[in-house]
Order: C-alpha cells, then structure tokens, then sequence
C-alpha cells in the first residue's frame, strides 16, 4: 500500500525549503545566471542554504557522508526547486556534486581515482551516452569499444553532452557487441577527458541557454580495468539509475507547474479586461481548473513510483509514467500561464518564457515523450487484454 500524504518530516521539509525558495531564491531569480551559468556568488549562497536545511549531498548515500534521503524525500526537493529559474535547470546543482550512481558501485582503485574527488568537488563527470543516429534508441549505438588485451580500444562520437567541457572524466556508454543492441551489447567505461583520442567537437547553442558539446573519440585506448560491470551490462547498470531519474524529471515538473498555477491565479484576479478581472471569465476558471486537476495528478504519479521504488518494487513503468505525464503536463500548464499573461507572458521580465523553453526542452531530452508512450504501450498491451 502507497500513502499519498506525506510523513510528517517530509512535510516539515516542504514546508521549510518553500519558505527559503519563497525568500531567498525567487526574489533574486532573474538575475542570478548568465544563461545557464550562474553569476558570481549566488551559488556558493545556494548551497550554504542547502547545507543549513540539511540538504548538502542529498545525492549521496550515507555511507559516503549524505543525509541518506529516500527517494519520496528527494522528489520533495526537487519540486520546490523547480520552483524557480534561479538554479539552472541542467548543470551545476546547489545541493552537492553530481554524482550518478554508477560511480556508487566503483571499489578499490577506481574509487579512489574518480568518485571520491567527484564528493569532494575537485573533479566533475559527465554522461555520454546519445549519439548522432543514437538518442531515444541506444541499442543502435555507433560508438564501439573493441577489447585488445588488457585495453579497450574506443572510436565514435558522442552528441549533445552536457557539461563535458568542464568535465574531467566521462561515464560513457559504448557497445561491445552490436549485433546485441541495448540487451547485453553495451558496456559502461570511464575515460579520462586528456586521454589521446579525445577531442570535443561541435558545440549547441540551444533554446534552454546550456551549450551541451559534441565528443569525439578517435582510437582511443584504456585499460580494460575501467570498465564499470561486466561487459555488456552497461544498460542494466544504467536502468538502475534512469528509473529514479525519470522520477526526477516528474517532480520537477510538478514544481513549474505549481509555480505555474500560482502565477496565472496571481495574475488572473488582477488583470481586468471589459470591466472584470480575468479570474470571473469562464474560459480563464477552466484553464486553471484544468491545470488544478492535472497538477494533483502527476503529484499523485511521482509520490507513488518513488515509494514503490524505496520499498524495493519493480517500478519501471511508474517511472516512465512520471516522465510522460508530468513533462507534458507541466508544459501545458506554463504555456497556459504565458497565454493568461499575454504580451506580459512573453518578455524576458518575468520566468515564465524561461520556464516555457526549459520545459518544452524536457520534452525531448533524457526519453522522449514518444519512446515513453511507445513503451507503456507495450505494458498496457502485455497486461491487458
């Protein structure tokens, strides 16, 4: 059995990070980043509130000095931070390093050499896993690793990777075996950024205002040694994470759209059109009774797959449920707002044009909606029927 209320604790967390968002990060959110940068010292006053809440390494399990948050815990977080427009929506994060969990699983010297400085922020990763020809569908992944004695020898390009131009090291995903596609053909590696054969390429100027780059990997050799896992089962060890992390996508959008919904209500009662304020226009209520109910909605789907996730349950389709419905719902509901608030809505005065570009790029990235609806279509028809 699922709750949908939240324990009390969770609640106290709510409650007490609305209140820093509410007072320290909305009043200063248009002026905090430089794109998707941010400005001189408002990160470094982000994550000292982080560490004040008791947020600090939120990512990280205990037993390498986080709080130990479940993942119900996070998705409270991660929605009253998406909140705001202060923060990034992809890239540096206020609440601690970026750390997938892949490198969780790393012993001895590997651990040493990469996660380790990764909690103690002297080093950054990035994840380079889509390709030109190889996004919603890895299994027709290009890139290959080829083993030759104790190496690995490496050759392909990667395609709109965020953050590799500050990375020290990538978790990339390449295939070992083609002709095995996505099930047992690709395999995790981690690969320096300096190794010989490393070139970033292209750089993307994109709508949401982060660059993400181009990798090239040109007869690149490492030791076999940084092969994360077995060989072939660098998508498994992938799905462990991309579970959680289509959780993630979920409750931040539960966040633009509640941020959403307030807007346009706020707006709504003041702005007066042929004598009434919008909020008395019945073609205005249902707008906001539409993106009422289907907020309450996707709240419902986030809270249940992340606790059917932290008591141990196979919730892979609950995960691609919170990644459909709440990037689609949260992109409606912040188009509704910009529409309620007209010309308004537009400028670059007010978040709602950032949160607009942001959320329609959640759309594509990280899992299609189209690939999540394909594969719960495939549930649907297994289970029913």
């Amino acid at each position: 059995m699922v709750s949908f209320i939240l324990p009390e604790e969770l609640r106290m967390l709510q409650t007490n990070l609305r209140r820093y968002v509410d007072t320290e990060m909305i009043p200063v959110e248009m002026q905090s980043l430089e794109g998707e940068e941010f400005k001189p010292g408002y990160q470094k006053t982000f994550q000292d509130g982080m560490r004040k809440l008791g947020l600090w390494m939120m990512d990280v399990p205990e037993e390498f000095g986080g709080p130990g948050l479940d993942l119900l815990a996070k998705t409270v977080v991660w929605s009253e931070l998406g909140r705001t427009v202060a923060i990034p929506a992809r890239g540096d994060s206020i609440t601690g390093p970026t750390v997938r969990s892949i490198l969780f699983s790393l012993e001895g010297k590997l651990r040493e050499k990469y996660l380790l400085p990764v909690l103690r922020g002297e080093k950054k990763a990035c994840f380079a896993q889509t390709e030109p020809d190889a996004g919603s569908d890895p299994g027709s992944m290009r890139t290959t690793a080829e083993r030759d004695g104790d190496h690995y020898v490496i050759n392909g390009v990667k395609r709109y990777i965020s953050g590799a131009g500050k990375a020290h090291f990538m978790q990339l995903m390449a295939a070992t075996d083609r002709t095995r596609g996505s099930r047992g053909g690709i395999s995790c590696f981690l690969v320096d950024m300096n190794t010989p054969g490393v070139k970033l390429g292209a750089q993307y100027d994109t709508m949401m205002g982060d660059r993400p780059w181009e990798i090239i990997l040109d007869n690149v050799r490492i030791p076999a040694t940084h092969r994360v896992g077995e060989e072939g089962q660098g998508f498994a060890l992938a799905q462990k994470w991309l579970g959680a992390g289509r959780v993630k996508h979920g409750a931040r959008a539960i966040g633009v759209a509640e941020r959403a919904l307030d807007m346009a209500c706020s707006y709504a009662k003041q702005r007066v059109t042929f004598g009434k304020p919008l909020a008395e226009r019945q073609g205005i209520q249902w707008k906001l009774a539409d993106m009422y109910m289907e907020l309450e909605v996707g709240r419902m789907l986030v809270w249940r797959a992340a606790s059917l996730i932290d008591n141990g349950v196979d919730a892979r389709v609950e995960a691609y449920h919170c990644k459909y419905y709440c990037d689609e719902m949260a992109f409606r509901a912040i188009d509704e707002c910009m529409q309620i608030h007209g010309g308004m809505g537009l400028t670059k005065d007010m978040p709602i044009e950032r949160m607009w570009r942001q959320q329609r790029s959640y759309r594509i990235t990280e899992g299609a909606s189209e690939v999540m609806r394909n594969v719960i279509a495939r549930h649907v028809l297994k289970a029913h029927g």
